[in-house]
């Protein structure tokens, strides 16, 4: 079975976010990463349309809620995002990640076997 998921943002919506907000939605290890890009707005602008699209592609799935921070968006030693879940009934799913970002907008595809 293959399930897909995408999602695309506007990243001037993740531009001067209070702390308090983006601790909801993201790990410290996601913040860290992104607040140390010159533009962190849309590194965190794709991550939350990753997460998005994890959780579109996991609807089919997985008939609970699944929180937006349990989805962790994390770089490979080559650079490349992956998908870690933090809820263990999840973690059978193979799940592959495509994240891009431009001047205004960030999107996210994701595939899940």
């Amino acid at each position: 079975m293959l399930a897909i998921g995408v999602d695309i943002e506007d990243i001037s919506r993740f531009k001067n976010k209070k702390p308090e907000f983006l601790e909801r939605i993201f790990t410290k290890q996601e913040l860290d990463y992104c607040f140390k890009n010159k533009y962190p707005e849309r590194h965190l602008a794709a991550r939350f349309c990753a997460k998005e699209a994890v959780i579109k592609a996991l609807s089919g799935l997985y008939q609970k809620t699944l929180p937006l921070k349990q989805i962790e968006i994390l770089k490979n030693k080559n650079s490349a995002p992956y998908v870690n879940i933090q809820i263990e009934e999840l973690q059978k799913y193979k799940i592959h990640l495509s994240i891009s970002h431009e001047k205004e907008k960030a999107i996210a595809f994701v595939t899940v076997e």
